[in-house]
C-alpha cells in the first residue's frame, strides 16, 4: 500500500514539474521576447531623437554664429552712418 501511494506522490511530483517547465516557457516567450523586441523598438526610437537633437543642436549654433556677426555688422555700420 505504501507504494501505491509513493508512486502516487511520484506520478504528481513529474506532472506538477511539467507543468511548471510549460508556464516557465510560456512565460519567457510570450512575455520577454515581446518585452525585449520593445526594449529595442525603443533603443531605435531613442537614437533617432537624439540624432535629431544633435541637428537642431548644431543649426541653432549656427544660427547664433549668425546672429553675433548680424549685431557686429550692425555697430560697424553705425558710426558710418553718423558721419555728415
Amino acid at each position: 500500500m505504501a507504494d501505491s501511494s509513493g508512486a502516487r506522490l511520484s506520478w504528481m511530483l513529474v506532472a506538477a514539474s511539467v507543468l511548471f517547465v510549460v508556464l516557465l516557457l510560456y512565460v519567457m516567450f510570450v512575455g520577454y521576447l515581446p518585452a525585449k523586441q520593445r526594449v529595442t523598438e525603443l533603443e531605435r526610437e531613442l537614437k533617432a531623437i537624439y540624432e535629431r537633437e544633435a541637428e537642431l543642436q548644431t543649426k541653432l549654433q549656427q544660427q547664433d554664429g549668425k546672429v553675433k556677426r548680424l549685431e557686429q555688422l550692425e555697430r560697424e555700420l553705425v558710426p558710418v552712418l553718423k558721419k555728415p
